[in-house]
């Protein structure tokens, strides 16, 4: 039986964002005047930060198991975190983890990471949706169809019941 590819667009998005995140991360540090949101230190922000950090991370290492399950037994995962959104990993880093280390920093430029690394999603992400498609059919569609794509709000679920 075929397998499914286990690392996804993941490498793609990873070799241009985590170098960027890591050049703005040092940026901010050396620059710190140049690239914050507020003069002073807002412990609001870091705190929020914190917060988005940790959903992120709690969102990826929960969905990871559910991704390696999936790959294990070739099949179409739709709970847990992929009940939310159909692409949970990609989520947690962009959505919560890059703009929570902005926040926490307190840098405006370590922001810029997440926007780059959204569009770069939003172009390869059809290789990985062509897969499923062809590896899972019908199931994929639907699942496709009722699951918000990125953001974890899947409203029309949460009304149809």
């Amino acid at each position: 039986m075929k397998k499914l590819n286990s690392l996804g667009i993941g490498p793609i998005i990873g070799g241009i964002a985590l170098p960027g995140l890591a050049v703005t991360i040092f940026l901010s540090l050396k620059y710190k005047e140049l690239f914050s949101f507020f003069e002073s230190g807002n412990n609001i922000l870091k705190i929020v930060g914190i917060c988005l950090v940790i959903i992120g991370l709690v969102m990826y290492f929960t969905t990871a198991p559910l991704l390696l399950k999936g790959l294990k037994e070739s099949k179409l995962i739709t709970t847990g975190t992929y009940y939310l959104c159909c692409n949970p990993l990609y989520t947690s880093i962009i959505l919560f983890v890059i703009p929570g280390i902005s926040f926490w920093m307190n840098s405006w430029l370590i922001l810029i990471i997440s926007p780059i690394a959204y569009i770069m999603f939003k172009i390869y992400i059809k290789r990985e949706y062509a897969e499923m498609e062809l590896f899972f059919g019908d199931n994929y569609k639907e699942y496709y169809k009722k699951t918000p794509e990125f953001f974890p709000f899947p409203i029309n679920k949460w009304l149809k019941k």
